[in-house]
């Protein structure tokens, strides 16, 4: 009899787990609905801001009609409701489904809106100047890609001034990156970086603050001229710059220890290269047949 009941248990366990697993999904009152009834729903609640369950109706909607216009719009929304719901992890999603639709349908009416918001996407995951900026580089693109493919529609004028912001927001972040090699003592990064900023993004509305930073980079470098070089395009192309008043009274007392500093820096490359050049490279063996 002991024995009896645990086999009594087991069986009405897979009897409930069988029949929930049959049945559940036929009750689903969503899956009843026809496509147009799906869409109609879920358009509703997308209004409502209930994303989760927009999702539900709208997915429905494309799966049993996915080549109707009904099914294209349904596909769109779905993708919508990922973004306005917003967070990182929903724009990835939005962005996936917006690029299923352009897969899909790329001659569509509304391709020109998917490809706004495709950029739109990838630069809402980066909003901050400090943080890793490949998605924000991958949203120009995008958005440059409407200016491309859709120069005379409304998405057009709104993908320029999404194009400055985030042009921007890269222009800032090498600023950050050249300010922060400064701070450790990498200057020639820190040369490097800005005066690519200065190069790539004549736009920017902060090229007093590159022009001060990579002075000062030339500074501590001992590089004197080109520091007083860029010290003097701040001051004359921005003279009501604050920085102008950070700009520092370099002396001849300065400008010589500089120099020096330069010149003993100079002659240290110029020794470490002498020496690498003198040591012994290393030859690589050279494979021989037996008896040769």
């Amino acid at each position: 009899m002991k024995r009896v009941w645990p086999v009594l248990l087991l069986s009405c366990f897979f009897g409930i787990a069988i029949g929930c697993g049959s049945g559940g999904g036929k009750n689903d009152p969503v899956l009843a609905l026809s496509s147009q009834e799906a869409l109609e729903q879920g358009r509703q609640l997308l209004e409502e801001e209930k994303f989760f369950k927009a999702r539900r109706f709208l997915s429905h909607a494309f799966e049993v009609a996915p080549n109707t216009a009904g099914g294209r719009e349904a596909l769109l929304l779905v993708a919508d409701t990922f973004y306005h719901q917003g967070g990182e992890a929903n724009f990835i999603q939005a962005e996936a489904k917006y690029r299923d639709y352009l897969n899909r349908f790329p001659t569509s009416d509304r391709a020109a809106y998917v490809q706004f918001q495709l950029g739109s996407c990838l630069a809402q995951r980066t909003r901050r100047a400090d943080r890793d900026q490949r998605a924000t580089a991958k949203a120009l693109l995008a958005f440059q890609e409407v200016l491309r493919l859709y120069p005379t529609t409304e998405y057009a004028a709104q993908a320029r001034d999404e194009i400055r912001a985030v042009r921007s927001q890269l222009a800032e972040h090498e600023l950050g990156v050249g300010k922060f090699y400064i701070n450790y003592g990498l200057y020639s990064a820190a040369i490097t970086r800005l005066a690519g900023l200065l190069e790539d993004y004549p736009d920017y509305t902060g090229r007093d603050q590159a022009y001060f930073f990579l002075g000062k980079a030339f500074e501590k470098a001992g590089v004197v001229t080109n520091a007083l070089e860029n010290y003097g395009k701040l001051s004359q192309e921005y003279p009501d710059s604050p920085l102008v008043k950070k700009i520092p009274n370099l002396d001849d007392e300065v400008i010589a220890a500089a120099k020096k500093a330069a010149e003993v820096a100079a002659a240290k490359k110029a020794a470490e290269e002498k020496e690498s050049k003198e040591s012994p490279e290393s030859e690589d063996p050279v494979d021989t047949e037996d008896g040769e």
